[in-house]
């Protein structure tokens, strides 16, 4: 079992798509440098200059590769250092290395950041090398030797963990979308589900009153067009969103009849109003059922992190080509006001995109929250 860990961890590949070189890290660089030159001036029992500015150079110039290539980076930068504490400790050269030498610490966190296993692996090989070489270029007591080996191992276990960290949080909200995708194709094949077996019964109809009443046969043929259509029109939705959902349960979805179901009586906190206008009954039931999610997640989550939040409005305006809604609260928005929503809005954001609509939530001016979202009547991603 150690065996297959080991393994695993060799071929761990690298983290995908890293930050490239900001304006942070050139102005990192520069205060290195800047204070390695202000250090050499005015500092004392230093190494000769000749050695001070090596170190610099390769200590400081490789943080601008870290992420892209980390490894390379930690070779040049460990290694050239090496070369430097032999050299002092050949010649018997006195003094220390300027205090931007410690950027060997970031270099050794975006190592494991960012690298990949086997470059992880062959970095700390060569961090392991140099070590023992610096601590006897700079002679020092068992207490700074352990300190110096646990500030190395403290970066590379903190690069580590940022770095699951971070896979665990995209696998989250992966699951999330996943959830918000499965539940949005189940609500979309009730849809088609309906669009079908009224065609059927349009048929069926048509068929009985063909012979004796045609023009009523051609209304029902009419009836089926556009029925067709819409169903069409749910389909090309469920082929954009369906994923692997083997074992979803095809249940009844409500719509916007039930979003009026919401509202609460008073009695409880917060109170719960909701207000409908604009017209609703072309409405693609999957859009309806659209809005019935994001308002009841919405009010969920204003009862779980609004504090002291009154009162949840709920508001649905419908008009020619789009349905708007609208949730606030009066809850505390200031800072520790509201804790995190967990992935709820990843999910509310994937439905609303998934259906060619736009979401927004965040803080209000004044106080409270607000979410937003903007929904086309078709149902159909642009």
């Amino acid at each position: 079992m150690a065996t297959d860990a080991l393994r695993s961890l060799w071929a761990e590949p690298r983290p995908a798509d890293p930050p490239g070189r900001g304006r942070r890290d050139w102005a990192l660089v520069a205060a290195l440098i800047c204070w390695s030159v202000l250090e050499a001036v005015l500092g004392e029992d230093l190494a000769p200059r000749p050695l001070l500015l090596l170190a610099v150079i390769v200590v400081v110039t490789p943080l601008l590769w870290r992420r892209q290539q980390p490894l390379v980076a930690v070779a040049v930068a460990f290694g050239t250092l090496t070369v430097v504490d032999l050299v002092r400790i050949l010649t018997g050269s006195q003094g220390a290395l300027p205090s931007s030498v410690s950027a060997t610490l970031v270099l050794t966190y975006a190592l494991f950041r960012w690298g990949s296993g086997r470059e992880a692996a062959s970095g700390l090989g060569v961090i392991l090398v140099w070590l023992p070489i610096t601590l006897v270029a700079n002679p020092a007591g068992l207490a700074e030797v352990v300190a110096g080996y646990a500030f190395f191992l403290c970066a590379a276990a903190l690069g580590t963990a940022t770095r699951y960290g971070a896979r665990v949080r995209i696998r989250d909200i992966d699951q999330a979308r996943a959830r918000e995708r499965e539940q949005l194709a189940r609500e979309l094949h009730d849809t088609v589900a309906h669009h079908v077996s009224g065609i059927a019964i349009q048929a069926q109809a048509g068929r009985a009153v063909a012979a004796s009443h045609p023009e009523q046969a051609i209304e029902a043929l009419a009836t089926i067009e556009d029925a067709a259509t819409r169903t069409l029109t749910e389909l090309r939705a469920i082929v954009g969103v369906l994923r692997a959902s083997q074992h979803a349960e095809f249940e009844p979805q409500p719509g916007m009849a039930e979003v009026e179901q919401l509202a609460t009586d008073g009695l409880t906190r917060p109170c719960v109003e909701v207000t409908l206008s604009g017209e609703f009954d072309d409405l693609s039931p999957a859009v309806g059922a659209a809005i019935y999610r994001l308002a009841q997640e919405s009010i969920t989550n204003a009862r779980r992190h609004a504090r002291h939040a009154t009162q949840v409005t709920v508001a649905v305006t419908a008009d020619a080509d789009r349905v708007r809604l609208t949730v606030d609260d009066d809850g505390s928005s200031g800072a520790g006001g509201r804790g995190p929503a967990g992935y709820g809005l990843v999910g509310m954001h994937e439905r609303a995109t998934l259906l060619g609509g736009t979401f927004d939530a965040g803080p209000t001016v004044e106080r409270g929250w607000r979410v937003e979202a903007i929904l086309p009547r078709t149902g159909m991603p642009r």
